[in-house]
């Protein structure tokens, strides 16, 4: 099962999806038909330059999503939340479990820019799409002082790529938009608050990532990073070899390191302990494992600086943080 499609404007992608596969639509809400599986897609046109789109849905069949680069470049910036959008190359199945095991994301990016997602069949899909003109948000942001990434964001002029982790606070509003009443009379306020609280707390992020100049980057670039990225979350026992990803990617070590950090805001080494980390706060949740279990299965062979290294990310020791859980 494939949707492709292409941003350009006046499109209204519940339409097209409807008439692709024969769905009737009800007030911007299309609901999915039991042939093919359960669940909706909904639009809300919050703004004439601000719309926003739901899936939450259940599919009998795998689904490829296409979004095509347009002929032309567009202006409109593509903020996914909680996404699973993968790379074109590769085993997907294996990469979209990677990216469950390892929580959600955001993703801006310029529409110019071509993406392919793949949800295979009986998994729950759940993101939302934002799409805002630059010259709108950047009347929302109202920022004085910005930096390098939201300057390239906001300019229009570049395609761009960035990726931020998501937090229990995101998820918080994405489920209050998502059970907006649009029969309310005051659900078009309702919307625009919580869009801005996504806002805030996306650009408070944003604006914190250490900057440098922006470097161009297109589809390839983006499928060679989440190669790598994928390659350092695969096994975290294993610290990463600068060499061998450049070479696996084939890229040079230089942009390589520079592609990375633009679009994941972090060196490749501080990305790959972060995540770390996290999978050794994860594992000790569980209460499967002992503490020093999860410290040799993360390839500590000193458990002194597994303890250290965990304290400085959580603040806690690996024993304390389990106690407290």
């Amino acid at each position: 099962m494939v949707f492709e499609f292409t941003v350009s404007p006046g499109f209204n992608f519940v339409t097209s999806f409807a008439e692709k596969f024969g769905i009737p639509v009800y007030k911007n809400k299309l609901t999915i038909p039991a042939s093919m599986g359960e669940g909706y897609i909904k639009k809300a046109d919050v703004d004439p330059d601000l719309k926003l789109l739901t899936h939450h849905y259940t599919l009998k069949q795998d689904f490829y999503l296409k979004r095509l680069a347009p002929k032309e470049s567009g202006n409109l910036i593509s903020i996914v939340f909680n996404s699973t959008e993968i790379p074109t190359d590769g085993d997907k199945r294996s990469v979209c479990s990677s990216f469950k095991k390892n929580g959600s994301a955001i993703h801006i990016s310029s529409s110019a820019l071509g993406t392919e997602t793949f949800f295979p069949a009986n998994s729950e899909i759940y993101f939302t799409v934002l799409g805002v003109k630059p010259q709108s948000l950047a009347a929302m942001l109202r920022i004085e002082k910005t930096n390098s990434i939201v300057e390239t964001i906001l300019s229009g002029k570049t395609n761009f790529f960035f990726h931020e982790q998501m937090t229990p606070e995101f998820k918080r509003i994405l489920k209050q938009l998502d059970e907006i009443n649009q029969q309310d009379k005051l659900s078009h306020l309702y919307y625009k608050i919580k869009i801005q609280e996504l806002l805030y707390l996306l650009f408070s992020k944003l604006l914190n990532r250490e900057t440098e100049k922006h470097n161009p980057i297109n589809k390839a670039d983006i499928d060679k990073i989440y190669k790598i990225r994928t390659a350092i979350i695969t096994d975290l026992s294993v610290p990463p070899s600068l060499h061998e990803l450049a070479t696996s990617a084939g890229m040079s070590e230089t942009k390589m390191k520079q592609l990375f950090k633009q679009t994941f805001g972090d060196s490749i080494y501080n990305y790959y302990q972060k995540a770390r980390m996290s999978e050794a706060s994860f594992l000790l949740k569980q209460a499967a494992y002992s503490v020093t279990e999860v410290g040799y299965q993360l390839g500590f062979s000193n458990l002194s600086h597994f303890s250290r290294l965990f304290e400085k990310h959580y603040g806690l020791t690996p024993k304390k943080f389990t106690s407290a859980g």
